[in-house]
């Protein structure tokens, strides 16, 4: 199948502006997706064999592998309930917001191949948190992996609104997650990084964090929390942000977002957006170890961004993340890259 895609598929779709093969990839799964049967035997193909390989166990979840697929490739919950059959061992859909929005004016994707990188400016387009929780309600039956939600600010929110932004999107999509995620590091909704700041993160984390006990409150369970993070953070801005972690006790941390660097020969790109693929690679793990050894290991950590092969997704590992997930990987090494880094990975850790 590597070779098919390499050789065929890819090459048709890099024919095609990077948003329309997008779309077509997220319709493909989507209808995938529906044909449950089929899904039952890819999944059985693709997982790692359960007798030979413990789950992952992170922030009172169990992942069948370390390798998830990253919040942006399935905005609207179409695609996720195929990630199982291409080898996933976790899907985080999003990011949503509140309000439904457009994103930004197309074009707003475009390709790398000689870097294997991808600049993107989506600005969050998405058909709002409403819409996405009458969607999952309608997906009925046990799931076989974690399922995550990426929650972001709409863009007509203003900066001071944003607490009450998130709350609304968590009290529609909570009963739907397995855990969510919150979303300040995006680079393409003007003054959301700004969020990072703890002046701005502290009173959000708390509100989601109060919101959560009162689900338990209330008799629904609790969702474990998340915050991701971007790569152009400094170490002492990390650490402002660990601190508001610690105190709030979230559960984890997602390192990282795209980044607005423009490293080697893409010094010379003059398109807006967020940098993902393997510039990424180098940052993203020095911040997961930096994270690591902050916390001593106690804090899970998701390590995103760069893995575009089986050796970079041992890499973080090996800098302290715990599970990690791909998305450009998948545009340049095809849809079962994911079942390959798994499989991968389980040799490190067999039963």
């Amino acid at each position: 199948m590597g070779w098919l895609y390499q050789h065929a598929v890819k090459p048709a779709l890099f024919r095609l502006d990077p948003e329309h093969a997008h779309e077509l990839g997220v319709d493909a799964l989507a209808l995938l997706g529906r044909v449950r049967p089929l899904c039952a035997v890819m999944e059985r193909i693709h997982q790692l064999n359960p007798a030979l390989h413990r789950p992952v166990e992170a922030f009172g979840l169990k992942f069948p592998n370390a390798v998830g697929l990253a919040a942006g490739f399935d905005k609207n919950g179409l695609a996720w309930p195929a990630a199982a059959a291409l080898g996933f061992g976790h899907v985080e859909i999003g990011t949503v917001t509140f309000h439904a929005q457009p994103g930004n004016p197309r074009p707003r994707a475009f390709r790398y191949p000689a870097e294997q990188a991808v600049i993107n400016r989506m600005g969050f387009n998405n058909e709002g948190a409403a819409t996405l929780a009458a969607r999952l309600a309608k997906r009925t039956g046990p799931r076989s992996i974690p399922l995550g939600i990426n929650l972001g600010k709409s863009k007509v929110t203003s900066l001071d609104q944003a607490t009450e932004d998130y709350l609304g999107s968590f009290r529609l999509l909570a009963d739907h997650a397995d855990y969510v995620v919150v979303n300040v590091s995006s680079p393409n909704t003007p003054g959301l990084r700004e969020m990072q700041d703890a002046a701005w993160l502290q009173p959000l984390l708390a509100a989601l964090v109060d919101e959560n006990a009162a689900r338990v409150v209330a008799g629904k369970p609790r969702r474990p929390l998340l915050l991701k993070i971007a790569p152009d953070l400094s170490f002492p801005q990390i650490d402002a942000a660990l601190q508001v972690i610690t105190d709030l006790k979230l559960d984890g941390i997602i390192a990282t977002n795209t980044t607005l660097a423009r490293p080697g020969a893409l010094a010379t790109v003059n398109e807006t957006g967020g940098l993902s693929g393997a510039p990424v690679r180098r940052r993203s793990t020095e911040i997961i170890n930096y994270l690591a050894r902050a916390t001593v290991g106690r804090l899970p950590i998701i390590g995103v961004g760069g893995i575009m092969d089986e050796a970079a997704a041992g890499e973080k590992l090996d800098a302290g993340a715990t599970l990690v997930q791909l998305y450009t990987g998948l545009i340049y090494r095809g849809p079962f890259f994911a079942a390959e880094v798994a499989r991968a990975l389980g040799q490190r850790q067999r039963v």
